[in-house]
């Protein structure tokens, strides 16, 4: 039986995160300090080894290549990972490299073009935060989610630390899992998401389906994905839910 490094997870990440995330078991955030403990903060946590690329091998190789009539943009993102990605213990590595992916496709020089004027910078740094988190969860080749934390429940998880109502938190969310519904911003997500050693998936439909997300392997099951993610989510979002300081927010 292998026996999962269980140590306290620490990172220092270029941006300040908001201490309110503390409101979660199992971390604590002190400026650009963040502590995780792995026994509190996941609901599930089975596996201690992620896969990630070097972002700046990312940027200079990837985020300009442009598909083909032979070479779509996944099939670059897909060799890309296979010739760059390692397979690390470093959950501070991963939480770096997670960072730059998002303060990357959460960038403010968006706002303009999104057509959802409620949506601010603040909540654009919402979402980096919320992100960069969301990278230490991990499915499996075979579908099976190994490691699952607060922030795979983006709505739950954010509403929880930045006190947002529901439709805030959802409208968040759907800024999040849905490429901006936009193809050029899905293509970015596709390249930026080789540095975490996958592809963007979602459990769900839209908001009122909260299912959260994860950078999973090219070539997971997604049957067995979704089937997992069903049989466990409803729980966990009452949990992270539970952590609400004002519940009637």
């Amino acid at each position: 039986m292998t026996t999962i490094d269980t140590a306290a997870i620490t990172a220092v990440l270029p941006e300040a995160f908001d201490e309110r995330w503390s409101r979660l078991p199992g971390i604590q955030v002190d400026g650009r300090r963040i502590t995780i403990d792995p026994a509190e903060y996941f609901f599930r946590f089975e596996s201690s080894t992620w896969l990630v690329a070097d972002w700046e091998l990312v940027k200079s190789q990837l985020l300009e290549a442009e598909e083909t009539t032979e070479s779509a943009v996944e099939q670059l993102a897909l060799e890309f990972i296979k010739a760059h990605a390692e397979s690390t213990s470093d959950a501070a590595q991963v939480l770096a490299t997670a960072y730059e992916v998002y303060a990357y496709l959460f960038r403010d020089e968006h706002l303009a073009g999104l057509g959802l004027p409620q949506i601010t910078a603040d909540h654009l740094r919402m979402l980096r935060q919320a992100a960069t988190l969301m990278a230490l969860n991990k499915v499996e080749l075979d579908g099976r989610i190994s490691n699952v934390g607060p922030c795979w429940f983006f709505p739950a998880a954010t509403s929880v630390v930045f006190d947002l109502d529901d439709e805030t938190g959802g409208l968040l969310d759907e800024v999040y899992h849905g490429g901006w519904f936009n193809e050029h911003r899905r293509i970015e997500s596709i390249k930026a998401h080789a540095a975490l050693g996958g592809r963007l998936v979602h459990g769900c439909q839209s908001v009122p389906d909260q299912s959260g997300g994860v950078v999973a392997p090219y070539g997971a099951s997604m049957a067995v994905f979704r089937d997992d993610l069903a049989a466990f989510k409803a729980g966990w979002i009452e949990r992270v839910y539970a952590h609400r300081v004002n519940p009637a927010a």
